[in-house]
């Protein structure tokens, strides 16, 4: 009589280990096992709850995976004890029935590859946000971020390792990382509670991995393998959800795609506390990534070349987990990218956020943010009045730099996009950058009055963030204030009129910019 897992492992199957699935993988199709164990955190051990966890898999998967996950099917046994999936026979268990992805698409593949790109991480970005937007949150999910449950799951973490996690890292190192976290939640529990208030604690995906990700030709990033098992683990911040995959790229010595992947998500979802949470939610993953492969090591049954790959996945993410406590490798600074409407601003803030990967703080997309309207909704109002007073564009620049000051705060620099037309308002930034003891650039888009007139009128015709309007121009350039305040090395001239590389080139002469190689 043969176990199901012998049995199932036919020679036109490939087969993948985790500490709680068998996986087996067909030319078209996919069938995922779970395996009969109990870790506390989760329990598979009678056959109603290994069906109720399929079910779970099927239903919960369909939101960034559609089409992808088909049924959960019967796994039977015959009467000469033989398993097989749908055959004849009792039921034994359960599968969940998948499509097979092609794994060229895998996310992990591509980064080991070199062919993850910025357009790929953009696009994860954008898909991971719009998923967030959509997620439910409530009083009893928001608990799930709480100061309290976070220090049950450190500390679970921590006491589920005590048999096993010196097999990676000294006492030293052990203890370093558990007062790190805890120190870390204590210390913060003000942030912790006022992301709870603002509905930042959402069923998310709970198991970002890159491995999870497939981005395939011609449609939205697929996202599959949700945490089903625990809503204590999808139920959480979106920085805790983010945090897997940006701690992922690091793994893959691609900090560069870790920060990029941040800085899009803060803009896209004008979520810029994040920053100041990113750095031990990264640990809280690693740790729980090292932990979930130390178990699969600690699996006699599993084949030796899985627990010889989990004991080496162990090590690094334990390594990554006490990393994370030291600063980021990235170099703060603030960049302000002004100038008059159409003068290319945000283009070049954009180019500059890919060159020092860092985030932008729009004035525009603040604007609209506390208005409670779409990026693009379009505010036609005169100059100088309604969301564009004075009085309020004075709030609305405060907020641009208490976002900024979030992300400065983690050790990371931030491009401010904005006019910034007055002394005043440069000042203001400049004067961020010196309360923080950082570097300050100002990098004004030149342009010629037709160049701006021909974007403004091309801009009228199509969605944007931008209000500005050619009937504005003029009044514009009147109340600009020429930039006479700054020294020579805050101030840097980019001339618009030119190509983007062009236009950059100046800038990039002067800014911290990642490897060529990246």
């Amino acid at each position: 009589m043969g176990t199901l897992k012998q049995d199932l492992c036919k020679p036109d199957l490939d087969l993948i280990e985790t500490h709680t699935s068998w996986v087996f993988l067909a030319k078209q199709t996919v069938w995922k096992v779970k395996k009969p164990v109990n870790f506390g955190f989760l329990d598979f051990t009678t056959l109603e709850r290994r069906k109720q966890a399929c079910e779970a898999e099927l239903s919960l998967n369909a939101r960034l995976a559609p089409g992808v996950y088909r049924a959960v099917v019967p796994v039977t046994r015959d009467r000469a004890g033989h398993h097989s999936v749908g055959g004849a026979g009792d039921i034994v268990d359960y599968a969940v029935e998948m499509v097979r992805l092609p794994e060229a698409c895998r996310a992990d593949i591509l980064v080991t590859e070199g062919a993850l790109s910025l357009e790929h991480i953009d696009r994860i970005a954008t898909t991971i946000a719009t998923f967030h937007e959509r997620m439910p949150s409530s009083e009893r999910i928001a608990e799930f971020g709480s100061p309290e449950v976070l220090l049950e799951n450190v500390r679970e973490n921590f006491t589920q390792t005590l048999d096993t996690i010196t097999e990676y890292l000294d006492t030293e190192q052990i203890e370093e990382i558990q007062a790190q976290q805890l120190a870390f939640i204590e210390e913060h529990r003000d942030l912790f509670i006022a992301r709870m208030i603002a509905g930042k604690v959402r069923d998310g995906h709970g198991d970002l991995r890159l491995e999870h990700v497939y981005l395939l030709p011609d449609r939205e990033p697929t996202v599959i393998d949700c945490i089903e098992f625990n809503e204590r683990f999808r139920y959480a911040d979106v920085c805790s959800d983010l945090a897997f995959l940006t701690m992922d790229l690091a793994r893959f010595g691609r900090v560069d795609l870790s920060e990029r992947l941040l800085a899009s998500y803060a803009s896209l979802t004008d979520d810029f506390d994040l920053y100041r949470l990113i750095d031990f939610y990264e640990g809280y993953r690693a740790f729980v990534r090292g932990k979930v492969a130390s178990l699969l090591v600690a699996d006699a049954g599993a084949a030796a070349e899985a627990r010889d790959q989990a004991r080496r996945l162990a090590r690094r993410h334990y390594l990554l987990a006490l990393a994370s406590g030291r600063r980021s490798v990235n170099r703060p600074l603030v960049v302000a990218v002004g100038g008059i409407i159409g003068s290319g601003k945000s283009t070049l803030a954009e180019r500059v956020s890919r060159l020092i990967a860092a985030p932008v703080v729009s004035t525009d997309r603040t604007r609209k943010h506390w208005l409670g309207l779409t990026p693009t909704s379009q505010i036609n109002e005169p100059a100088w009045t309604g969301a564009y007073a004075p009085r309020f564009s004075e709030r609305i620049y405060a907020e641009v730099l208490r976002r900024a000051a979030s992300v400065l705060a983690s050790g990371r620099p931030v491009i401010l996009d904005g006019s910034f037309r007055s002394r005043r308002e440069r000042g203001r930034a400049r004067l961020l950058a010196r309360q923080m003891k950082l570097p300050f650039l100002f990098v004004e888009c030149r342009t010629d009055a037709s160049v701006c007139h021909a974007r403004l009128q091309r801009r009228a015709k199509e969605a944007s963030i931008s209000d500005a309007r050619v009937d504005l121009f003029d009044d514009f350039v009147a109340h600009f204030e020429p930039v006479t305040e700054l020294p020579e090395n805050e101030h840097v001239v980019a001339n618009t009129s030119l190509d983007i590389e062009a236009s950059l080139r100046p800038v990039a002469e002067v800014l911290p910019v990642w490897p060529a190689n990246h």
